[in-house]
């Protein structure tokens, strides 16, 4: 019989139900059903949309309209996935780099690249959409999705939340304090690592010694698991039992996503210094979108016709962002002092007036 400790613990080895070449994998692992055509052909559609608007952004940095921008080209199975296996009442928690998994969400791409662009640290409306700010902080987000997720437990809503994370992200202190909590008073929360193995510049060896990310769980009474990250059927197929699990009242779930970011860390990067071309082309080689498209068209279930309508709407997408960027902000300096606090401070309104003055002197100058 399994021990208390064994049904916490994750695959030997990830999860994966797609060979690198979108062949499927004998002898699957029991216990994750393969997912829905369906949503299987939404999540194709999805990231071949993101990966255009992801390459779109990159330019718009070259073009001085993002101040920077993080890739996540390479990790679409993990935007993508994260995003479907929740329900609209759902909470989602992102990083900076969680920009496609935003837009799969149905958020305004100018909104989500609104932090990006400088103009407001938050876009979009977090309530009407479910998604919290990206957080540019690492793991700071974890322990505000354990502490929402309680909250939707206590009140019997039947929500969970989902927060991603970076491999870099687990060294942190806020990420071992949030699976604390999430474990003693099982708030449903899932938090997905995606484990793309660098922090920045820093391989994933020269910050950690687990056997593997996902047992970091344990020590705290977290199931955890392991997956193939580029297999966007075996990220779904974790994703969905990690959100039953969690919807269920079994408490948080780990999910470690072995990935890869084949882009820089951000425009502002240079990913030669620390890694080299022969490594990023096999992770080319485990393509997510080219693994998903051929698995679904060996089954039937993908056509040419749905390939090009995916392509086109991409290109559509890309194309409507790309103007609408093009297009300079309105500003609204003052506006920064509108949400610090319910009731401004002294000091706060003397900090606006500072700045109405400043402004004021500016617009009267010949």
């Amino acid at each position: 019989m399994t021990g208390p400790v064994e049904a916490l613990l994750p695959s030997a080895e990830p999860v994966r139900f797609l060979t690198d070449d979108g062949a499927a994998v004998r002898g699957r692992r029991p216990g994750y059903p393969v997912p829905d055509p369906e949503l299987l052909r939404r999540a194709h559609r999805a990231m071949v949309v993101g990966r255009r608007f992801d390459a779109q952004a990159t330019a718009l940095t070259k073009q001085g309209r993002l101040a920077v921008y993080p890739s996540s080209h390479g990790q679409e199975a993990c935007q993508v996935g994260s995003v479907l296996a929740l329900e609209d009442g759902d909470w989602f928690f992102p990083t900076y780099r969680e920009s496609v998994a935003l837009v799969t969400r149905g958020i305004d791409p100018v909104e989500v690249l609104a932090l990006l662009r400088g103009d407001a640290h938050c876009g979009y409306d977090p309530g009407r959409h479910r998604v919290a700010p990206q957080c540019t902080p690492l793991a700071t987000q974890t322990v505000h999705a354990a502490g929402l997720a309680y909250a939707e437990r206590r009140k019997g809503t039947g929500r969970v939340a989902l927060a991603c994370v970076g491999d870099g992200a687990t060294s942190e202190g806020d990420f071992h304090e949030a699976l604390n909590f999430a474990a003693v008073f099982k708030a449903p929360v899932v938090f997905l690592v995606q484990n793309n193995q660098y922090a920045i510049s820093v391989p994933l060896e020269r910050q950690t010694a687990a056997p593997s990310l996902a047992y970091k769980g344990i020590g705290y009474g977290v199931r955890s698991e392991r997956v193939d990250g580029n297999d966007p059927v075996a990220v779904l197929a974790v994703l969905a039992a990690a959100v039953e699990h969690a919807r269920s009242g079994r408490g948080p779930f780990l999910v470690e996503a072995h990935t890869y970011r084949l882009e820089s860390h951000t425009n502002a990067d240079d990913a030669s210094r620390y890694r080299t071309d022969a490594e990023a082309g096999q992770w080319r080689r485990r393509d997510p979108v080219a693994r998903l498209k051929t698995y679904l068209r060996r089954r039937g279930h993908l056509s040419k016709a749905d390939i090009a309508a995916s392509s086109a709407e991409a290109e559509e997408f890309a194309g409507r962002l790309r103007d609408r960027m093009n297009t300079d902000p309105e500003l609204a300096p003052l506006g920064m002092f509108d949400h610090v606090y319910s009731t401004p401070t002294p000091q706060l309104d003397e900090q606006r007036a500072l700045l109405r003055a400043e402004i004021e002197a500016e617009e009267a100058l010949p």
